[in-house]
């Protein structure tokens, strides 16, 4: 599975909703406008869109606006004939001709200047675009997904971005929402990385003790999917073939959790002074959630807060029938 596949999973309602949406969208050539924070997944969506496509065995190309230097946005992406401006020395196909029979991704499509925004409405109004240098136009047949971490409704009241082009790309609108909304899914995607990037790297991957993996699932992930593909990189790395304690978690998701909780709460356990035998605890714990859920191992995890693989796992461990 590639780390794309992986990153577009999860069972959130608000998540497969979107999903939904785009497998409707995808064999179709209606123009799609992403949005949602840095990080949610929103390059990796339009990826996927494109892959479900009949146009996918044509180019996708992704141009990065908010990396355009304004000065030479125009030719980026219409490219320009030799000598049509100081420094035009060489001929230049643009990003929309190269993209032409596949699909333009235009990320952070907010940041694009008001010259350039209307270039683009001629695009998507008449399939038209104009070579810096030519006198003509040319016709190109593309499809054009956007994308933003902005409110272009908002951008378009403070006269930021163009109404009329903001209407045609706002055809089939998706909103990706943040990892934080969908925190049911953390442990599901912390699987599929730590098993990707060991696998890429010869190691074993590592396991997640229950402290550990609910303080992860309470983490904001303010850097959303992108934070956490990273983390699990770092942790497959480090911590290969190793069980994951909340001390080993970086500073600033153990300070998150100890700022979330009040010094009230109450506490879930208490020790006994003259201590536990903690695999005889857990054992005893699997066994209850094994009995709660009527033998659903799936249901048991989730009652332990664990994934399924690392239930399968302490299952082994104790030597109980998977």
């Amino acid at each position: 599975m590639s780390i794309v596949a992986e990153s577009m999973l999860g069972h959130a309602p608000e998540f497969r909703s979107v999903l939904r949406a785009a497998a409707l969208v995808a064999p179709t050539d209606a123009t799609v406008l992403i949005s949602g924070e840095s990080g949610s997944g929103k390059e990796l969506l339009a990826h996927a869109i494109h892959h479900q496509s009949r146009r996918r065995h044509a180019p996708l190309i992704t141009i990065n606006c908010a990396a355009l230097p304004e000065s030479l946005a125009e030719s980026e992406l219409f490219g320009h004939q030799k000598g049509a401006f100081t420094g035009a020395v060489h001929q230049q196909t643009g990003r929309v001709q190269a993209a032409n029979g596949g699909t333009l991704f235009l990320d952070e499509i907010a940041e694009i200047s008001p010259t350039v925004q209307a270039k683009l409405l001629r695009l998507l109004e008449s399939g038209e675009c104009q070579t810096v240098g030519l006198p003509h136009t040319s016709k190109v047949d593309l499809r054009i997904i956007a994308a933003t971490n902005k409110n272009l409704h908002e951008w378009v009241r403070l006269g930021r971005f163009r109404e009329d082009l903001y209407f045609r790309l706002n055809v089939v609108p998706l909103e990706l929402p943040a990892l934080r909304q969908r925190r049911e899914d953390v442990p599901l995607l912390m699987d599929a990385f730590a098993s990707h990037f060991a696998r890429r790297n010869g190691l074993q991957p590592p396991q997640y003790g229950v402290c550990a993996l609910q303080l992860l699932k309470n983490y904001a992930w303010p850097g959303n999917i992108r934070e956490l593909r990273n983390f699990c990189e770092r942790m497959a790395i480090l911590h290969a073939g190793q069980a994951i304690m909340a001390t080993d978690l970086p500073w600033e998701m153990r300070q998150a959790a100890a700022v979330a909780t009040p010094m009230t709460a109450p506490q879930l356990f208490a020790l006994p002074v003259e201590g536990v035998d903690f695999e005889q605890l857990e054992r005893h714990l699997i066994d209850q959630a094994l009995e709660r859920s009527g033998g659903n191992k799936s249901r048991a995890a989730r009652l332990l807060g664990f994934s399924r693989d690392t239930f399968l796992y302490r299952l082994k461990k104790f030597s109980i029938p998977v």
